[in-house]
């Protein structure tokens, strides 16, 4: 079991150089990754449930107890990211798949790396589990008000689609790994959770590996600017989450969570999302694919940086 949370924990730690590595691979020869295309859906349903397994009651009491940090945390999360998405679409004058892309990834929840980014920051990890879990939840009901909201300018979109698309692919997967985990206890679900990291790394690769075959025509002309774009979101994210925190009063361990938090998406869905919605828009699926390699790599960079930074009389 040691040997498997080494290992687990190892790819968890080189989550960005796997999706490189997969992503290069699958531009080369796009047809040995192209059948995994229809997998991408269940593949991220798998990543939702070991979500679901690590959460329990305990994850919410947060909500009760500090109910207006999680509210300012929900908020910032949905209203920063599609905001900024939306106007860098119309700033860049982005294509109609690539702008829809981008407001996809906006409008997803966050995503559950920003609870380790925030662990090592060294930033308020019981506020950002919080957080990521209630935004995740909602995700059915805001997530397809948002993108119907910002980009039914561009393509015709099925909000009521969405919202069953996102319960099958999400809120069912933690559904069921709440439920497990209430049933088999906290102690054995702690000896399984030492393989999560890897399985939700494995799950991830192989969805961007899909996405990049399937897209490999387009991507030598539209992935420098979609990577621009990604950048720019990402780095906005961070930037306003930690700004919108401090202008609130929150302390640094606070204002750290909220910047990785808002900055940090859970692309996956937006993979999934373009997928399922948007099949006629190859590129639509590539800003997620994107994003799910460069916020593991500014993550770490912000996390880093963050760490160093402290409050007055605080110790390192």
């Amino acid at each position: 079991m040691k040997t498997l949370a080494a290992v687990s924990q190892f790819f968890n730690r080189t989550f960005a150089l796997w999706v490189l590595v997969f992503a290069v691979f699958a531009y080369i020869t796009p047809e040995t990754f192209k059948p995994l295309a229809g997998w991408i859906s269940p593949l991220l349903g798998i990543v939702m449930f070991g979500m679901g397994l690590t959460l329990s009651v305990n994850d919410f009491k947060l909500v009760l107890s500090h109910p207006v940090d999680v509210l300012i945390g929900i908020v910032a999360q949905f209203v920063i990211m599609p905001t900024v998405a939306f106007i860098l679409c119309k700033v860049m004058g982005l294509p109609p798949d690539i702008a829809i892309g981008v407001i996809l990834v906006g409008c997803c929840p966050g995503g559950t790396a920003s609870n380790v980014m925030t662990f090592l920051a060294r930033g308020d990890t019981a506020l950002s589990v919080t957080i990521t879990s209630c935004t995740t939840i909602l995700a059915p009901l805001v997530t397809p008000g948002l993108i119907w909201l910002f980009a039914h300018q561009w393509v015709e979109i099925d909000p009521v689609g969405m919202f069953w698309s996102i319960c099958q692919i999400v809120l069912i997967p933690i559904a069921l790994g709440v439920a497990v985990h209430t049933v088999v206890g906290s102690e054995r679900i702690k000896v399984a959770s030492t393989a999560l990291p890897l399985v939700s790394v494995i799950a991830i690769v192989l969805i961007v590996a899909a996405v990049v075959s399937v897209s490999q025509p387009n991507i030598a002309s539209a992935g420098p600017l979609v990577f621009l774009v990604v950048v720019l979101h990402n780095g906005f994210g961070l930037l306003f989450g930690y700004l919108v925190a401090k202008i609130c009063g929150m302390n640094l361990a606070k204002r750290k969570c909220l910047s990785i938090e808002v900055g940090m998406q859970n692309s996956g869905l937006g993979v999934a999302l373009a997928a399922v919605h948007f099949a006629a828009m190859p590129l639509a699926a590539l800003p997620s694919a994107i994003f799910s390699f460069w916020h593991n790599i500014s993550g770490p960079i912000i996390a880093t940086i963050y760490h160093r930074w402290t409050e007055p009389g605080e110790k390192i």
